[in-house]
């Protein structure tokens, strides 16, 4: 799969009574694709995947595949810190509408370097599917190591790509450096989409998408086109709404905006609560400056 370009975190909707809003979702997906984005992620942590029931998680993606009608690629997040039902779970998902997986590094156990190799052996042995790693520290408790990845790339063809967002320019550096030429990086923060790029990344896996795709895949055509200059005015024109979208955590912030751009409500499952005010008044208004 190419995974070059934007690909969004796609949230899920929820009404203000806390169920999941199947009506708010073609409105979510319309604002995806009509934006230009390259590829949806389903299921992954932004689409708070965690507090979703099985069936809620089966009706939502059959729901979304409909509502595609293949118009962009689909990837499904199938990910946890228990590598037997991970492997359990692809057995046993459709996986015919997904063009990949992107499975997160295991979360909460902080497993050693070995053991996340291991975890991935047992993923890519069970997938039919291509395989995107996400390595997020911040959340798992435990980052995969440069050297790790380029084990597992080295290993496993079925491995394409890594969701890289550490937060490290350096880590994003010597991945792109040390990896197989065939592997794609791609960003996993929003803050670094332009640098990333700019280092050698193929894309980014965006949050922000859900609400601003075009500006994303504007910045993208810029850098493309060698206009850094342009490319750059439009990064530190969302940078300060971006920062805003993680003040009270993922995808607390996404779905206030998304309430603000009239697409969805700003609800959310416990253990996560909705944006207080004071946060989403002052979205609306970096959202008035970055526009």
């Amino acid at each position: 799969m190419n995974l070059k370009g934007l690909g969004v975190a796609m949230v899920t909707p929820f009404t203000e009574e806390g169920q999941v809003d199947y009506n708010a979702l073609p409105a979510v997906v319309e604002n995806i694709t009509t934006g230009r984005a390259d590829y949806i992620v389903l299921m992954g942590t932004t689409a708070e995947v965690a507090c979703l029931t099985a069936e809620e998680k089966r009706e939502v993606i059959k729901t979304i595949v409909a509502l595609n009608q293949n118009k962009v690629p689909l990837v499904i997040g199938i990910g946890g810190n228990n590598t037997a039902q991970v492997v359990d779970e692809i057995l046993h998902t459709d996986l015919s509408p997904f063009q990949a997986i992107l499975s997160v590094s295991p979360y909460y156990n902080k497993p050693t370097q070995e053991g996340i190799y291991q975890h991935y052996k047992k993923i890519v042995a069970a997938s039919p599917l291509p395989i995107i790693i996400y390595n997020v520290p911040s959340r798992t408790g435990a980052g995969i190591e440069v050297d790790t990845f380029v084990r597992l790339a080295n290993d496993f063809e079925s491995i394409i790509g890594i969701k890289e967002a550490s937060g490290e320019m350096s880590q994003a550096e010597n991945l792109i450096k040390k990896s197989p030429s065939r592997i794609q990086v791609i960003s996993g923060e929003d803050s670094l989409n332009l640098p990333m790029l700019l280092a050698g990344a193929v894309g980014t896996i965006s949050v922000l998408g859900n609400a601003l795709p075009v500006p994303i895949v504007k910045m993208f055509h810029y850098v493309a086109e060698g206009d850094l200059k342009k490319a750059y005015e439009l990064h530190y024109q969302l940078v300060d709404l971006v920062s805003l979208l993680f003040e009270e955590g993922n995808p607390v912030g996404i779905k206030a905006l998304l309430e603000t751009l009239s697409i969805c409500k700003k609800t959310v499952r416990l253990p996560l609560v909705s944006a207080s005010p004071e946060l989403a008044r002052k979205i609306e208004k970096a959202l008035e400056a970055a526009l």
